[in-house]
């Protein structure tokens, strides 16, 4: 644990109005408990954004957490950078943890426009409660869960909360297939440039997504 694990940056912009608002809502019953408050504000991320691959928008300005709540949408990265900025308004240290992973949330018709089922730059969160780091990923909502067949992930502010293995039939759903380490800030460039590689069909501009929908894609 570093001061670098609890600072603000452009990126994880704690102070701002609206970042204030939303921790203050999702924190009005935690007390002053860290573990209470870490969770609460779990499933005030996980449950009040909707994760969305399609219209992602990383553009710098795009990806700092007040704009990320403003839109109230965003993948992995951006509901990483809120959470990761709501638990240093909290105090808690944390830092954001970046994976390649198989077979993330991808319908035929997502996998046929990637070329790919491994998403690059799978975004989660690494916090520090009670002397040690734990993983958190506050990602996939409840309702997209339900309608891609997978129990959503539980965070009891003890255990990591990393993938979902299987999903609710028991097949092989999600794998790590590299690990890209833990930054204490958003390395912007490395991920845009990253994307850019890896998933160039998926891109409209220089830095937003195509259109569309995963609701869309599993009607």
């Amino acid at each position: 644990m570093t001061p670098a694990t609890l600072a603000r940056t452009d990126f994880l912009d704690f102070d701002h109005p609206g970042v204030a608002a939303f921790f203050d809502k999702a924190t009005r019953n935690s007390g002053d408990d860290p573990k209470k408050i870490a969770v609460d504000l779990f499933y005030a991320v996980r449950d009040g954004l909707f994760y969305e691959i399609y219209n992602a928008d990383f553009s710098e300005e795009a990806m700092k957490a007040s704009a990320i709540l403003k839109r109230r949408s965003g993948l992995c990265i951006h509901k990483s950078v809120v959470y990761t900025a709501l638990l240093r308004r909290a105090g808690i240290p944390a830092r954001l943890w970046i994976t390649d992973v198989k077979n993330h949330l991808c319908s035929p018709q997502l996998a046929q426009l990637m070329g790919t089922k491994v998403f690059h730059y799978h975004v989660l969160v690494s916090l520090f409660l009670n002397g040690h780091w734990i993983k958190a990923t506050p990602v996939f909502n409840a309702r997209l869960c339900q309608l891609y067949g997978m129990t959503p992930l539980d965070f009891d502010g003890e255990n990591d909360c990393v993938h979902h293995a299987f999903d609710t039939t028991g097949r092989a759903y999600m794998e790590i297939m590299h690990d890209h380490g833990q930054y204490d800030d958003l390395p912007h460039e490395m991920i845009l440039d990253g994307l850019r590689e890896k998933h160039a069909p998926m891109f409209l501009t220089d830095t937003k997504f195509k259109s569309g929908s995963l609701v869309a894609d599993m009607a």
